[in-house]
């Protein structure tokens, strides 16, 4: 089992790095659900190599969460999303693919450099699960900043938490649950939120780039202070 558990690991990482380098908005979120769907595998492959035998319920409750939740139900959501926001691919990011990949390459690197240069592993936890959620998280973070489109972000933001989980678990497998759904119920908020937003905006505008909505913002405040001007000149 604890090869299974360094296939898990190692199928995350090339996601994470596959999702900061992806354009094209429908192989995001299916890269996000196959993400979900290792969370899942995660926490068995982790009981099987740390304790073996029947997992506690704990530990199943936890993998049906991450294959049914997070796997299923959150793409699904974002899939449905994309649809009704005719939402493609992001088109101009603030940082390029090329460069963006090149980033995340070089901070995960780092991740792995210093958590084994600190020899902080606890006993039993896998050496390369700490690194790998580092990583997850560096991505998520890094979609949320560098990309426009809210659907994008949404996915940068669930990576990020997928990579919190990674790490809870990693550290303290029994504990897991506690890290999971701390967590789940903001997440499930936050894309019905995202969703429905928008769904609202799509209706209203021709597009959904968060950078153009901030220039609405300027826009109205530059008209309302010709308007006072104005007034004032009556």
């Amino acid at each position: 089992m604890t090869q299974l558990t360094e296939i898990v690991l190692a199928a995350l990482l090339l996601i994470d790095l596959a999702l900061v380098a992806t354009s094209r908005m429908l192989p995001c979120i299916k890269l996000a659900a196959m993400h979900g769907i290792l969370i899942g595998i995660f926490p068995l492959a982790l009981w099987g190599s740390k304790i073996g035998g029947m997992p506690h319920t704990e530990v199943l409750i936890v993998a049906l969460i991450g294959v049914v939740v997070k796997g299923m139900l959150l793409p699904y959501l974002l899939k449905m999303a994309m649809f009704h926001a005719k939402v493609k691919r992001e088109l101009e990011p603030l940082v390029g693919y090329a460069g963006s990949l090149a980033l995340v390459v070089a901070l995960s690197g780092m991740a792995f450099y210093f958590w084994i240069r600190s020899g902080v592993v606890p006993p039993g936890s896998p050496l390369l699960a700490a690194p790998v959620a580092f990583t997850s998280m560096i991505a998520g973070l890094f979609i949320v900043i560098a990309r426009k489109k809210a659907l994008t972000q949404v996915v940068g933001f669930l990576i990020f938490e997928n990579g919190i989980t990674v790490f809870g678990m990693g550290m303290a497998v029994e504990c897991g649950l506690l890290v999971e759904l701390g967590i789940l119920l903001d997440v499930l908020v936050l894309v019905f939120v995202m969703g429905i937003a928008m769904f609202h905006i799509n209706r209203e505008f021709s597009h959904i780039d968060s950078d153009r909505l901030n220039h609405l913002t300027e826009v109205e405040e530059d008209e309302n202070d010709d308007s006072g001007e104005s007034e004032v000149k009556a």
